[in-house]
């Protein structure tokens, strides 16, 4: 994993810890969460104050993360927004957590200037023993403060302060007036400088969960749906309308269209989008000729071909499937027609625009294994665990190619593969003409008194072409009463 780590791959953008002060805090919030310290006098940190060298000490890489169900943080600085959330079990954790120092920097920054902020990311639930208690985790609540209770400290001075003000007798009461004096020293003005952290509450929605070996959990679709890559005991149990497996191709397949949440790569003849199957055909061919024992040293784009020749009958349906994908895209001619349960059928989806683009991606990386780039990129765990089996050669070869072609423009490399970044913000609907009547090519609408029938769409008809038996030739209603 070195070579991972001396070339950012792993455990990059960390904090470093090293000053007295700064491990001392960590010390005491350390201590404050789980009555333990380390013995370290130097370490980094994640988003969350999670130290993999603290991990190791302690021989527990969920120290800050009992048993996988409540992560809790201890932020030294802001900065820790910038950094990774590793060994995180809930793929929604990182967003909420930087939301969250988002919202309260400034407060942040004048906390962490004098102590340590300690917290929680906490479920409705405080042990996960069963799938059905994946259906429980409704919201997220975050609570923090210092170590030595600045938050709490400064609400009770504002409360006594108001208290002051408001009662006629409260000149007179020598008691309030010392504890307020005394809270004030510690405190400082909150009137001019309030320090507050408002506890606040995120909706767990859709989300990935690495319990049970792997779930995915679509609640918020109009088909509420459980995607596992296995069916594991206590499944079927649960009180969703669809639950799915791996082995269930065609239904996710079905899931993904009809909720508009994936599309094609290849829509039409385009050589950038060849482009991205092609590079999905070679990372599939340096597999197999690691596997084989080929050596990778040193191999060059123009290499890659000739490893095609001679690994050619041991290459997967896979690279078959893609290959004639590849030819329609570069060269045009016929679609090809691939159903959901052909092997290379992932590989040729991505997500669409929306807000769980990045967990779709996700879902589709851990179908399409063999495209180590996109495995790397949204499905960072699995990556590293399908790395660690690999042999010398191709280790070298996948950290290199990953350094030198998508670490030096991550945000180019993200756009060419998965298209831009959903807006933030909702677009504003077209009007809607004052007739219009809906017909087998397309809406008519009334323009200078006269109907005019929208033309067909070229790219819609390779579209459904491409995959006849997943997305129909001829218009058809889907579940959400729209047309395909």
């Amino acid at each position: 994993m070195m070579r991972l780590v001396k070339k950012g791959l792993m455990f990059g953008n960390l904090i470093e810890v090293s000053s007295p002060a700064l491990v001392e805090r960590y010390n005491r919030a350390l201590k404050h969460l789980i009555d333990r310290e380390t013995a370290l006098t130097g370490f980094h940190i994640d988003m969350s104050g999670y130290s993999p060298e603290i991990g190791d000490e302690f021989e527990d890489q969920l120290y800050l993360n009992p048993k996988g169900c409540n992560q809790m943080f201890i932020l030294l600085t802001t900065d820790q927004m910038k950094a990774p959330l590793l060994n995180s079990q809930f793929s929604t954790s990182r967003s909420i957590l930087r939301q969250y120092i988002e919202e309260n920097e400034d407060q942040l920054f004048a906390l962490t200037a004098r102590e340590a902020v300690a917290g929680e990311l906490m479920n409705s639930v405080f042990h996960i023993s069963s799938p059905s208690d994946l259906l429980h985790i409704n919201q997220i609540e975050i609570e923090a403060d210092t170590i030595q209770e600045h938050v709490a400290e400064a609400h009770q001075l504002s409360e006594q302060i108001d208290q002051f003000m408001t009662e006629d007798d409260a000149w007179w009461d020598d008691v309030l007036i010392a504890q307020m004096i005394e809270l004030a020293k510690r405190t400082g003005n909150i009137q001019r400088n309030p320090v507050t952290l408002d506890n606040k509450t995120y909706v767990q929605g859709n989300y990935y969960t690495s319990h049970f070996g792997g779930v995915y959990i679509f609640r918020d679709a109009e088909t509420p749906t459980v995607i596992a890559r296995e069916r594991v005991e206590g499944l079927d149990d649960l009180s969703i309308e669809q639950i799915l497996t791996f082995d269930d191709r065609e239904a996710i397949a079905d899931f993904l269209r009809d909720e508009d949440l994936s599309e094609l790569i290849v829509q039409a003849p385009n050589q950038s989008t060849a482009a991205i199957i092609k590079q999905k055909l070679d990372f599939i061919t340096i597999t197999i000729a690691a596997e084989q024992g080929h050596d990778l040293s040193g191999l060059s784009r123009q290499n890659i071909r000739h490893l095609e020749r001679r690994f050619v009958e041991d290459l997967p349906e896979e690279f078959h499937g893609l290959m004639d994908v590849w030819r329609w895209a570069s060269m045009g001619g016929r679609p090809p027609k691939m159903r959901p349960n052909h092997p290379a059928f992932f590989y040729c989806l991505r997500s669409s625009q929306h807000k769980d683009r990045d967990l779709v991606n996700m879902l589709l990386s851990d179908l399409s294994r063999l495209d180590f780039r996109q495995l790397f990129i949204c499905h960072k765990a699995l990556f590293y665990d399908a790395y660690r089996s690999w042999s010398e050669s191709k280790k070298d070869y996948v950290s290199d190619f990953l350094a030198q072609e998508y670490a030096m423009d991550k945000v180019g490399a993200r756009e060419a593969l998965f298209g831009d970044e959903p807006a933030m913000e909702e677009p504003e609907p077209e009007p809607k003409p004052k007739t219009e009547f809906t017909n087998p090519w397309g809406k008519a609408k009334v323009k200078d008194g006269l109907y005019k029938v929208k033309p067909h769409n070229k790219k819609e008809d390779d579209f459904r072409e491409l995959y006849k038996d997943y997305r129909k030739k001829n218009y058809r209603k889907s579940k959400k009463g729209k047309r395909d």
